[in-house]
């Protein structure tokens, strides 16, 4: 296989390479974020890959999700990814957990949600590609209160056209993001915060008015593989 990545130690350089092959990382949610994450990260050499979501694919994924095609309309979404990224790579270690996170963190009870069943410790590094906003806000309560875990999360991909309008920054300091906006009052609502700082992708284009949530695989891939950069830069 190393003919296959020759191109990304040729940048990463051969530590740089041995380095992304040995760290671990669990990405939750596979859709139009998470899935162009996975396959960036194990197609620049990343073997040891977590995938979590519970749902199914949909005729509605296959305008910009990666798993999604005619033949895997109705098939858990982490097993048709998995298929796919050991087409890449047949030596990886992909991992494939078809399960949603049901949040149960309460204001002032401090009860732990599906997320915390997860032992955050054993991964270098948590994605969060996940949508629900109560979900999202637990998985990144519990997974920032791991030791040596650095968490990267997506905030809101859909309605917008601009791919040049991706950037990045602090969960707490993103300004002109709806779904960053609920997280953080998700957060103040129950009374728990991120244990430590969390760097977020995110788009400074004003969202655009539309009856349903329409996202472009334009815009949804990039946020997945600025978030696989995200881990990458870090590593370097």
């Amino acid at each position: 296989m190393e003919e296959f990545f020759s191109r990304s130690e040729a940048l990463l350089g051969a530590e740089g390479l041995d380095r992304l092959r040995n760290v671990r990382v669990i990405i939750f949610g596979v859709g139009g974020v998470g899935s162009w994450c996975a396959e960036a990260l194990v197609r620049t050499g990343l073997t040891h890959l977590t995938i979590v979501d519970g749902d199914t694919v949909q005729p509605s994924n296959v305008n910009r999700q990666l798993p999604a095609t005619r033949e895997t309309l109705g098939r858990p979404k982490v097993e048709a990814l998995r298929e796919r990224l050991l087409s890449i790579n047949p030596d990886a270690e992909i991992v494939a957990v078809h399960q949603y996170l049901t949040p149960a963190l309460s204001q002032g009870k401090g009860e732990t949600s599906e997320s915390s069943d997860f032992r955050f410790e054993e991964y270098d590094y948590v994605i969060d590609a996940i949508d629900d906003v109560p979900a999202k806000a637990d998985l990144i309560i519990n997974a920032t209160r791991a030791r040596g875990v650095k968490v990267f999360c997506s905030m809101g991909a859909a309605l917008r056209f601009d791919p040049t309008a991706v950037t990045t920054g602090e969960l707490m300091s993103i300004k002109g993001d709806a779904l960053a906006k609920a997280v953080r009052a998700r957060m103040k609502k129950i009374g728990l915060h991120p244990y430590k700082k969390v760097r977020c992708v995110y788009s400074t284009e004003q969202a655009q008015r539309c009856e349903t949530r329409g996202s472009l695989m334009q815009v949804t891939a990039v946020f997945g593989c600025t978030l696989a950069s995200l881990i990458i830069r870090d590593l370097l």
